[in-house]
């Protein structure tokens, strides 16, 4: 989706502009791609402690 063609209800101006704080939250959202590092790199932790949980068993058995 693009915002080239919305109209912000706030301020009447084209979303795009971005000329209110409502403007640059909805351009923002439309335009985020992807995760930021932080979520990725909890996203690992995560995926490194649940490996580790799994192991745990078969390392001290």
């Amino acid at each position: 989706m693009s915002c080239e063609h919305l109209i912000c209800a706030r301020c009447a101006h084209p979303v795009e502009e971005g000329n209110c704080p409502s403007c640059r939250a909805a351009r923002a959202r439309l335009h985020h791609h992807g995760p930021t590092p932080q979520q990725l790199m909890v996203f690992m932790l995560l995926l490194l402690l649940l490996a580790f949980s799994l192991a745990l068993p078969h390392l001290t058995g």
